[in-house]
């Protein structure tokens, strides 16, 4: 993904979708759950380009449940590679990524694509960007964890998730009910 190709970040999730579509999107990258079904706001979008990734929002295995993989981070990174390469066929694009609540797995996602069209750009500066897209961000740290070792960050984008997420807590102290709750009790500790 080239800075110069893209000129709007949006990240969002599923109900803030419709109040996008007036805002000229040219890239989604969707993350859903397995069994949701298609939103039906892209409906009344312009053309534009689109990538779906299917599994859930947890940090541990679940019966029944889809654990990010290596492989949807991969996914994720061959999007970038997409995107950078249909840039000079285009003055500008606006990027969406939108998970469920546009929280977790979309602001991960994001993470991950901004790490890989700025390497030199330390991993506490990516994680500030990110915050300025998506203020309540708190991306899931199993995606993190794979693309800090896919573009070899040597654990770096790790630890400063981790610096985020204290940030986070500070900024909200709801955050860590809401995330134990949910079982990311592993994220919380994290941030200690």
């Amino acid at each position: 993904m080239k800075p110069s190709s893209i000129t709007m970040l949006t990240i969002c999730g599923i109900s803030e979708l419709p109040d996008q579509g007036q805002r000229s999107v040219t890239h989604v990258l969707s993350i859903l759950d397995p069994e949701h079904p298609d939103p039906e706001a892209f409906e009344a979008y312009d053309p534009h380009h689109r990538t779906i990734l299917r599994f859930h929002d947890i940090i541990e295995p679940r019966p029944g449940m889809i654990m990010p993989e290596p492989e949807h981070v991969e996914a994720v990174l061959q999007f970038g590679e997409e995107l950078a390469k249909s840039g000079p066929s285009r003055a500008e694009g606006h990027l969406l990524v939108h998970c469920h609540m546009g929280i977790s797995r979309s602001t991960a996602a994001m993470l991950t694509l901004l790490a890989q069209t700025h390497p030199q750009e330390s991993e506490d500066r990516l994680l500030k960007r990110l915050a300025e897209i998506r203020p309540q961000a708190w991306p899931n740290s199993v995606m993190v964890g794979f693309a800090d070792d896919m573009l070899s960050r040597g654990g770096r984008l790790t630890d400063a998730l981790r610096r985020h997420y204290g940030r986070q807590l500070r900024r909200d102290p709801r955050f860590v009910q809401w995330m134990r709750d949910i079982g990311r009790s592993r994220e919380v500790d994290m941030a200690a």
